[in-house]
């Protein structure tokens, strides 16, 4: 790819050449690895998904325009799925497998479109809801957070000048260089691009994953983003999300199938994926919970990605889960994804060197680190804790507990019984990181 000029684009305004969504490929790889699964087992399930702004204190509807976030909203309902794209990933492998997506899954991807939205603002923020089927609905996680977040930056930089908006790219790109360079002393690092959702901009990821390609070579094992792995000749990187235990929770008929939702997920993944695919969410109830009552199946899986506790304590704990099970961790992987960044990515590695595999995905803080690199010294460019959950399935109301009670979502009453039957045990509130 050649590199783009992003201060001079962004100065020029011209934004009908930098549509915020150009390609439903745009998205993160779990959000394809999921929907095939969705639409073979659950076609029928209706599901509501809403924008939550865990930063509350940033009153969104107070900065982007309402008008412009409907534009792009609905620019976006008339983007499909190109030729060319289909034909990658019928024709590409992932995770060394040949074919993963079945042509039936293919052919009804060529028709599909986003479904329509529900928008309104309240007490300076925006009220933005999906509701419809599981299989269309889901697809709108990544470019509802895509879009907001980059309409809250394009707000921020509207007023700034040619060379200022230069001398703050030209920051933003020696930071995270910096970053490079520290990540080139780990030698056997394996790191990838997770930055999809809480992105500065489109052009601004496209730059950092050219750049991680560059300054870290084979250690840079690819991106959740499956549009710039197509064009930058990457791996596209993803497993599963929280929504599915979370709608399969919200199904249960009672206790017992509610304790046994997680694990009945986990069986569905196993039935549709394989080999290095078979990572295990452990946190959307609790890390502990999962673990205390896991069948010993579970432990033959490739590995876990814990997504809300301390990188470093959550890996001690489903270490001692392995060795427990008769499992040699050195021979399973943990990937380590929750507001990573060159420090904890560093401490995270030296503590678990030669004792596990381990691989980190990079998110906000690789695709939105501007602190520090604006000329006015302002926090607009600062990231936000923008989520897009499941908050409904087939009318009944979904929760996530986490083990950070401050990343949970729910109705309050149903988070009490949530607790009460997956237990307390390992939940511990930490400041949010994006």
């Amino acid at each position: 790819m050649a590199v783009t000029d992003i201060a001079t684009r962004v100065y020029n305004h011209n934004f009908r050449l930098d549509p915020i969504v150009r390609s439903l490929l745009d998205t993160d790889f779990y959000k394809l690895l999921m929907l095939q699964m969705i639409r073979h087992l659950h076609p029928d399930v209706q599901a509501t998904f809403s924008v939550i702004n865990r930063s509350k204190h940033i009153r969104l509807a107070d900065i982007i325009d309402e008008g412009e976030l409907r534009a792009k909203l609905d620019q976006a309902r008339q983007v499909r799925f190109a030729k060319k794209e289909l034909i990658w990933l019928a024709g590409n492998s992932f995770y060394g497998k040949a074919q993963m997506f079945s042509p039936d899954f293919l052919a009804w991807l060529a028709d599909f479109r986003l479904p329509p939205y529900d928008l309104r603002k309240r007490d300076g923020q925006f009220e933005l809801h999906f509701e419809g089927p599981w299989i269309h609905t889901t697809m709108w996680e990544i470019p509802a957070l895509a879009i907001i977040n980059e309409l809250k930056y394009r707000a921020a930089l509207r007023d700034k000048g040619r060379f200022a908006l230069d001398v703050l790219y030209a920051r933003a790109k020696a930071k995270l260089w910096g970053k490079v360079e520290r990540l080139q002393a780990l030698p056997d690092l394996a790191i990838s691009d997770f930055g999809t959702r809480r992105r500065h901009s489109f052009l601004w990821q496209r730059w950092c994953v050219e750049a991680l390609k560059e300054g870290l070579g084979n250690r840079f094992i690819g991106t959740s983003n499956v549009l710039l792995a197509m064009d930058a000749d990457l791996e596209a990187i993803g497993t599963n999300a929280h929504e599915l235990p979370m709608v399969a929770a919200a199904l249960a008929e009672d206790d017992s199938a509610l304790a046994y939702a997680p694990y009945q997920v986990l069986e569905q993944w196993a039935q549709h994926y394989n080999g290095n695919l078979l990572i295990a969410l452990p946190d959307a109830f609790g890390t502990d919970a999962l673990l205390k009552d896991a069948p010993d199946w579970l432990a033959d899986w490739t590995g876990f990605r814990p997504d809300s506790a301390p990188p470093i304590e959550a890996g001690e704990r489903i270490i001692a889960w392995w060795k427990r099970h008769g499992r040699d961790p050195r021979t399973k992987l943990l990937i380590f994804s929750d507001g990573m960044d060159v420090d904890s990515i560093e401490g995270t590695y030296r503590h678990f060197d030669g004792r596990v595999r381990m691989s980190f995905g990079w998110g906000t803080n690789l695709t939105n680190d501007f602190r520090d690199c604006d000329t006015d010294g302002a926090a607009g460019l600062d990231p936000v804790s923008l989520v897009c959950k499941v908050t409904h399935a087939n009318g009944r109301p979904a929760v996530k507990l986490s083990d950070n009670p401050a990343k949970a979502t729910g109705d309050p009453r149903k988070i009490e019984r949530y607790l009460r039957v997956f237990g307390t045990s390992g939940r511990a509130e930490t400041a949010l990181r994006v």
